[in-house]
């Protein structure tokens, strides 16, 4: 999972005036590899996703028989990219790509939680009475 928001002030980050970004498209690789006794798996996909009206897009990936993601030893990577958005105001990329991902352990068995860094599109003229010079 991951977000995508708009870059107002065009400063490369999250400020007040940014908001997250309903509408974009954002494209998804990863290539999974599990190392567990007797089981050499690997799953690798490439995926388009929208973002909801909170900014959000995810992906849900189903199990690997035999592989429990919480005990296996799992090497994986990620890569999220811009490919479009549906805003007008908002439509030059940013943050482009991003393979900086963090893993969090959830209490439910078997469920692993990856989240990608944000992403971001800025307008194509910065508001100087908004964000100032």
């Amino acid at each position: 999972m991951g977000l995508v928001y708009c870059d107002i002030c065009s400063n490369n980050s999250f400020s007040r005036h940014s908001y997250f970004l309903p509408g974009a498209e954002v494209q998804i690789a990863c290539n999974f590899r599990a190392f567990v006794p007797k089981t050499r798996e690997q799953v690798s996909f490439s995926v388009n996703r929208t973002t909801d009206k909170h900014g959000v897009y995810r992906l849900e990936i189903p199990s690997v028989d035999g592989i429990a993601c919480a005990e296996a030893a799992i090497a994986s990577s990620c890569q999220a990219s811009l490919v479009g958005t549906s805003s007008t105001s908002c439509n030059i990329p940013g943050h482009r790509s991003t393979t900086d991902q963090i893993a969090i352990k959830s209490r439910h068995p078997n469920l692993c939680i990856y989240s990608l860094t944000a992403l971001s599109f800025r307008p194509s003229k910065r508001n100087v009475a908004l964000c100032g010079k």
